[in-house]
């Protein structure tokens, strides 16, 4: 008898160190997804909103984050999302438009100057409208948009100072329409390729250079495989963080609003970090044996780029965004 309840008495014990480890993990987890490198500065700001939620939840939600796309490629994790899966993905309003067509303006050329302007676009009425059509017919929650990642340039191997300079120059940029149209109304010749296939494609002359940030130079170590970097800033790179709108809606209300309230914080530090650091990346490409070129005709790429906005039947949108902005006090 003695030995029995011994033995007994080790088992309740057990059950209940098994019972506290069980609640010391998370009963919520989010897999976050991103194509970008681990020591491109987003990296670093997503690992900070993981480690704030994680703290405000007590544990009770975790991010986990993989970089360079370890879960998949962009749209497909997107299609996981819709289907309800637990994971989320950095992306932008041009694969956004393939949905809500008219939300691929904040992605098109010349739209918005600043991370200011970016941040006053979450008070639009337009804006709010797109983001709940994503969330109710396709499934697809918008955290935060607070996430710039700066202006995207010309990369080549040639400089280029005007729209006729692209002329023939197949020039990498993601697959979805508005950055297609975009790049072609900006003279060049739009090539798809994913992300982490940019430096093999240079590399192999699929393509004669990529439209990026100045961080992505050092993240995919494009420096040796490209001369010039002129600085057309024809995009601001505005992201989105996305997860599943069922996966969101089954979290407590308030670890809802920690989620958002993070993302929305992680993402303006980690923006005007990127956007503080331009001279040190500027710099940096420069010491790695790339040229900038600075005296741009901007005016010209700014007439060229209207065409896209009129190709995708777009422009009244863009017009009608406009107005909302300069309405706010």
């Amino acid at each position: 008898m003695k030995k029995l309840s011994i033995i007994l008495l080790m088992a309740v014990i057990l059950i209940s160190v098994c019972s506290l480890m069980v609640s010391a993990q998370a009963k919520y987890v989010l897999k976050f997804n991103h194509v970008l490198s681990p020591n491109e500065p987003y990296h670093q700001g997503f690992l900070n909103w993981a480690e704030r939620v994680k703290e405000r939840t007590n544990g009770g939600l975790e991010i986990q984050v993989f970089h360079s796309a370890q879960l998949g490629v962009e749209e497909d994790i997107i299609e996981q999302i819709r289907q309800g899966v637990n994971v989320g993905q950095n992306t932008d309003s041009a694969r956004l438009g393939n949905y809500v067509p008219g939300i691929a303006v904040m992605n098109g050329p010349y739209f918005v100057n600043s991370i200011e302007e970016v941040k006053k676009l979450n008070e639009l009425p337009t804006v709010k409208q797109w983001n709940e059509k994503l969330a109710t017919e396709y499934g697809l929650k918008v955290l935060s948009f607070n996430w710039v990642q700066g202006f995207r340039h010309f990369m080549t191997n040639k400089p280029i100072r005007s729209p006729e300079d692209l002329k023939g120059l197949r020039i990498r940029t993601p697959p979805a329409p508005i950055w297609q149209e975009s790049v072609r109304a900006l003279g060049a010749v739009p090539t798809a390729i994913n992300f982490g296939e940019i430096y093999t494609a240079l590399q192999q002359k699929a393509a004669d250079g990529a439209e990026l940030v100045y961080a992505n130079i050092f993240g995919a170590n494009l420096f040796e495989v490209l001369k010039y970097v002129s600085e057309t800033k024809h995009f601001l790179l505005i992201n989105f963080e996305v997860v599943s709108a069922k996966w969101f809606d089954s979290l407590p209300e308030e670890y809802q609003k920690i989620l958002v309230e993070e993302c929305d914080r992680a993402g303006l530090e980690t923006s005007y970090g990127m956007e503080e650091g331009i001279p040190d990346f500027r710099k940096r490409a420069q010491e790695k044996g790339m040229t900038i070129i600075q005296d741009i005709n901007i005016e010209a790429f700014k007439e060229a780029g209207k065409a896209a906005y009129e190709v995708l039947g777009i422009a009244d949108v863009r017009e009608q965004i406009i107005k909302e902005l300069e309405a706010l006090p």
